[in-house]
């Protein structure tokens, strides 16, 4: 008498949070298809009967997401569309024992670092040999490589360290293994991520030895751009600058949260750091690095905030004059030495200084974004959009930075070629050029 076989699963990884997060994301499915496990990423279709929520516990709106998006596929659990349902990544690993008791339909919650853990649940093992092997979900021309994990800081607001622990770096070798084999594949942009990359190396070499990094890399075949993000300033290892100027494939461009331009607040903040020591590093920064590209991020309405406070870092922003930034308005995150304080900035005046900040970056982007007009630029093309090619300068990062809009015509531009452009219009946060073919 022949028996039913099993249903072989189809499992649907959901990402949300950061780049970070991504690039577990697309560990973890490289994980499941090496175990001949039928598995695909942010699938639009309805066939998968396992889903993995990979979630943020950043802050206050990256919180709910995650919780809406758990909900939402609890829901397809009891509504028989799903089989199964599993929960990991940074909110999972703040906040199990609530979620589990708050959301049964769940049928296991797992850590940052719990892959092994939740691969025995498929009856599959961690395969040490898929190690430095990437499948990418996002584009096939560009790939983030995470160079070290959690955080040794203790700025005040941050629960980075709750949730990703303490900093680990990735020896030099196995990340250059990655970039290798990324490159075979096709990439020809790397962009660094880590929770704090300026303090790569302290912990396995005794030294901040992110220059050497960035040279190892550098010397990798096929890539053509390598973009260094989070940089913490205090401490800034100024040898990263050297190597900057010295190769041409490492763009110049830095990512580097600020967070704030209030001396008072930085001390608040246990940032390690003044106004005057942060003005003081950008001038460094741009004297060895000519033409570099700086991205900041600030916070709005910390407490104790006050509007002398927001004054000060409105002035630091205007001399400083990012080619970047972002502002997040200030989340209350429990077990964080910031929480301790009260929360005594209104909602609607962080939201206010939010939208004040950025409206004085608009007019500096527009005023540095006008006088490209008439360069020419090498581009990176990221897609193709109705009747438009958008890319990229070495200036720019993927999905935070400004793009270059070029009208496709009768034009066919290659996805993932670099393009000579010449700028011919720019607004705030954009460029619109012609290829000069």
């Amino acid at each position: 008498m022949k028996t039913k076989g099993r249903k072989k699963d189809k499992v649907n990884i959901v990402t949300l949070g950061c780049s970070k997060n991504l690039v577990d994301s697309e560990v973890m499915l490289t994980q499941l298809r090496g175990n001949q496990i039928d598995a695909t990423h942010e699938s639009q279709k309805d066939e998968a009967n396992v889903v993995i929520v990979n979630t943020c516990g950043f802050i206050d709106n990256a919180k709910q997401e995650s919780v809406d998006t758990i909900l939402r596929y609890a829901d397809a659990k009891e509504e028989g569309t799903i089989d199964k349902l599993y929960v990991t990544g940074c909110l999972s690993q703040r906040y199990r024992d609530d979620l589990e008791e708050e959301i049964p339909q769940v049928d296991a919650f797992f850590g940052t670092m719990e892959l092994p853990l939740l691969l025995k649940k498929f009856n599959a093992d961690y395969k040490q040999e898929l190690l430095g092997e990437r499948i990418l979900t996002m584009a096939s021309h560009y790939a983030y490589l995470k160079i070290s994990e959690g955080c040794d800081r203790p700025c005040s607001f941050c629960a980075i360290p709750l949730m990703r622990g303490k900093h680990v770096s990735k020896p030099i070798e196995q990340i250059v293994t990655e970039a290798r084999n990324l490159a075979k594949n096709g990439v020809k942009e790397l962009l660094l991520i880590a929770q704090d990359s300026t303090y790569y190396g302290l912990d396995i070499y005794k030294k901040r030895n992110l220059a050497g990094l960035l040279r190892n890399l550098s010397d990798v075949a096929g890539i053509d751009w390598i973009r260094l993000h989070y940089a913490f300033p205090t401490g800034f290892p100024t040898d990263i600058l050297e190597v900057m100027a010295e190769r041409d494939n490492i763009c110049n461009y830095l990512d580097m949260p600020l967070q704030h331009g209030a001396t008072q607040v930085l001390k608040h903040m246990r940032r390690g750091t003044t106004r005057e020591k942060q003005q003081e590093l950008i001038h460094t920064i741009r004297e060895k690095v000519p033409g570099i590209a700086l991205r900041t991020t600030l916070i709005a309405g910390y407490p104790g905030e006050t509007e002398q406070d927001f004054e000060e870092m409105m002035d630091f922003v205007e001399e400083s004059r990012f080619e970047r930034m972002g502002v997040f308005t200030y989340s209350h995150e429990e077990n964080t030495h910031a929480h301790n304080f009260d929360d005594d900035v209104p909602d609607e005046v962080k939201q206010e200084r939010a939208d004040q900040l950025m409206a004085l970056q608009e007019n500096i982007s527009w005023e540095i974004n006008q006088k490209k007009i008439g360069e020419t630029c090498k581009v990176l093309i990221d897609r193709r959009e109705g009747g438009r090619f958008i890319g990229r300068t070495e200036f720019d990062s993927p999905e935070v930075d400004n793009e270059v809009i070029i009208t496709a015509d009768d034009r066919y531009l290659r996805i993932g070629d670099f393009v000579n452009v010449k700028i011919t219009g720019a607004s705030e946060f954009d460029l619109h050029g012609e290829p000069v073919l």
